[in-house]
């Protein structure tokens, strides 16, 4: 992989990682049952994101 191609990866790295603690902090914050569980999900689609971007380095 190119340097150039692993700078893409580690900027998808830190967007997953942002993405899922935006979410996981909202949920927290949130009294809203429904959309306390659709950000809990949505914060697991970004760990999973992170998790595939991961295996690519």
């Amino acid at each position: 992989m190119s340097p150039k191609e692993l700078m893409y990866i580690e900027d998808a790295l830190n967007h997953a990682q942002f993405l899922e603690t935006q979410c996981k902090t909202a949920a927290s914050q949130t009294s809203d049952p429904q959309l306390k569980n659709e950000l809990t999900k949505m914060a697991e689609t970004h760990r999973r994101t992170f998790e595939t971007f991961f295996t690519l380095m």
